[in-house]
């Protein structure tokens, strides 16, 4: 009779524990009548914990401020977090308010001005705002020719858009380092006198103009989703996160007893043995397996595994890149969903050593990560390899 040792992912604590066994149980039970399942039940005894009851984790809203506590400063930050994502974002919601008053006959269209200025402030480059970052220059081009422009300007007076378009500009350019994963970004002072800088050459009067009433056309219920929330409830955020990014740094840096509770397990089943684990569990055994044979274990089955990232850069414990697998790995095969960002193919770093299979459990992540178990092709896959 085959022995599947089934090694949970990260973050699975009773009661979820016994569900999920009990899942893959009856679901191998029949894919493949006559498998023994045996858990190997990790979480509780050699996962993560806040070992001092959190005491790490500082307080909600700790570091406030006065003005802080009054929620502005928390405000403005979610603003400029939301901006970063869509610069036009303050821009669209002034062009839905519509004209503020007709146009007299000959007069200049609103935005021609902003244009102009737009267009000075491209033609001089990062010179313009240098501690922002590369970039400007073309953001304010582009910004020239927004058709968004136009209708924001007939709803609000140039002096009160100039603003508006400097914090456009800032965000479009930080939003784009951000994106490229730069290593330096300004901090908030720094971005602050670049806008006003900007804005009082686009029209706006004085220091301090650009945090004005414009400011406030941002919706502010999905501003509480980003980081006013996140501070606020940090303490809550933390602990629940915990378990599952903490059990991965535990086991790279200190893997040893799980990998012992492992070897110890495979050898009091009956063989032959199939090694079967998700997430950071696939992990745990292809680890396992690398750093001394386990007498037994026939099959290597990894669901949704990070092993072969940790590998290529070199964050695998016992074996280093560009290192052969050892010839006792058993066949090993690795299964990953399309849409699954934790998942990883294991066959173009271990050429000839293990087999990939793409799943498509039509589930969006972060879920495709767990829905491998509601997937009748993981478990036919799986039993069409057993020993």
């Amino acid at each position: 009779m085959t022995t599947v040792i089934f090694i949970h992912g990260t973050g699975v604590r009773p009661p979820h524990t016994e569900a999920l066994n009990a899942r893959v149980t009856a679901s191998l039970a029949e894919a493949a009548p006559g498998v023994r399942v045996v858990p190997l039940d990790w979480g509780e005894r050699y996962g993560a914990r806040l070992a001092a009851g959190g005491a790490s984790i500082p307080p909600d809203g700790a570091g406030a401020t006065e003005r802080d506590g009054a929620g502005e400063e928390d405000e403005e930050t979610a603003a400029w977090e939301r901006l970063y994502g869509d610069p036009e974002a303050e821009l669209a919601l002034a062009a839905t308010r519509g004209p503020s008053g007709a146009i007299p006959p000959g007069a200049a269209l609103p935005d021609e001005e902003l244009r102009d200025r737009l267009a000075r402030l491209a033609a001089r480059g990062e010179s313009v705002a240098p501690e922002l970052g590369p970039g400007i220059g073309a953001r304010a081009a582009d910004l020239a020719r927004s058709p968004l422009l136009a209708p924001a300007a007939e709803a609000l007076d140039p002096e009160d858009l100039a603003p508006l378009l400097a914090r456009a500009l800032a965000a479009a350019v930080i939003g784009a380092a951000l994106a490229e994963d730069a290593p330096v970004l300004c901090d908030g002072p720094t971005r602050d006198a670049a806008v006003d800088r900007i804005a009082r050459e686009l029209g706006a009067t004085g220091p301090g103009s650009t945090r004005g009433p414009v400011g406030r056309l941002i919706g502010r219920p999905v501003l509480r989703l980003g980081s006013r929330y996140a501070v606020r409830r940090r303490r809550a955020l933390t602990g629940a996160a915990h378990p599952a990014a903490g059990d991965v740094l535990k086991f790279l840096v200190r893997g040893g007893p799980l990998r012992t509770a492992l070897r110890e397990l495979a050898a009091a089943v009956e063989p032959p043995v199939v090694l079967l684990g998700h997430s950071l569990g696939g992990i745990i055994a292809l680890d396992t397996l690398i750093e001394a044979p386990l007498p037994g274990v026939r099959l290597l089955v990894t669901v949704g595994s990070q092993g072969p990232f940790l590998y290529e850069t070199g964050a695998l414990p016992h074996l280093d890149h560009p290192d052969p697998l050892p010839a006792h790995i058993p066949a090993w095969l690795n299964i990953h969903d399309r849409r699954d960002l934790l998942g990883f193919a294991a066959a173009p770093v271990f050429p000839g050593r293990a087999e990939d299979i793409a799943t498509d459990n039509r589930q969006p992540f972060p879920v495709a990560h767990s829905a491998y178990w509601s997937d009748p092709a993981v478990y036919r896959a799986i039993a069409e390899r057993l020993p």
